[in-house]
């Protein structure tokens, strides 16, 4: 008899990953043997449990689902990735292929659709929401450079440009000038609606 998936859910919302663990317990090849609520605990778990599949949310605490997909390809480079979460922005999809994932679907999607997932990139498929994919195509590349996304990201919560420099160990002009490209490549006003639109594009 074929050896189950061995699988970990990381979702920081306690009842929507039970209720996926519980859901993909259902099938009778997946086992969850895994699950974490922060994106920092990714790595150890799926080490320590020896997953074949990672289902990663994008927005944790301590590291967003795509940074530990990132990590994860790092260290555990044999660990598929699905990236499940209820933020389908086509830049968020860009950005997860990036670090690496292996699959992106968003969580409206029936749990029996998961499941499938999970056992198609096991085969090296790679599985992408197909309206996702589109828009992805039909929005481009993110245009943000690393450097003006973390200096957009630092001032997020309204840090001043030289509290921004000291966090990023540049100097305030530099970060004048990222602040600037940021806002033009964004077609915003301000720093703070940048930000917005960033966030809404998936592009932060």
């Amino acid at each position: 008899m074929p050896r189950s998936v061995r699988v970990l859910l990381a979702e920081d919302q306690g009842m929507v990953r039970e209720a996926l663990a519980a859901l993909l317990g259902l099938e009778g090849d997946i086992d969850v043997v895994a699950q974490v609520a922060r994106g920092d605990e990714v790595v150890d778990a799926a080490i320590a449990h020896g997953v074949d599949v990672a289902v990663l949310d994008i927005e944790m605490p301590g590291m967003t689902g795509i940074d530990a997909a990132a990590e994860l390809r790092r260290r555990s480079p044999g660990t598929k990735v699905v990236i499940a979460t209820t933020f389908g922005r086509p830049g968020y999809l860009r950005r997860a292929m990036e670090a690496g994932a292996d699959g992106f679907l968003v969580k409206d999607a029936p749990a029996s659709e998961l499941a499938q997932a999970i056992r198609r990139v096991l085969r090296g498929e790679r599985v992408i929401d197909p309206t996702l994919a589109a828009a992805a195509l039909a929005e481009g590349a993110n245009p943000l450079t690393t450097r003006e996304r973390d200096v957009l990201a630092a001032a997020a919560d309204g840090a001043v440009n030289a509290e921004i420099a000291r966090r990023l160990h540049l100097s305030e002009g530099t970060v004048r000038n990222y602040l600037s490209m940021a806002i033009q490549k964004t077609s915003a006003r301000n720093r703070a609606e940048a930000v917005r639109v960033a966030r809404e594009k998936g592009w932060l």
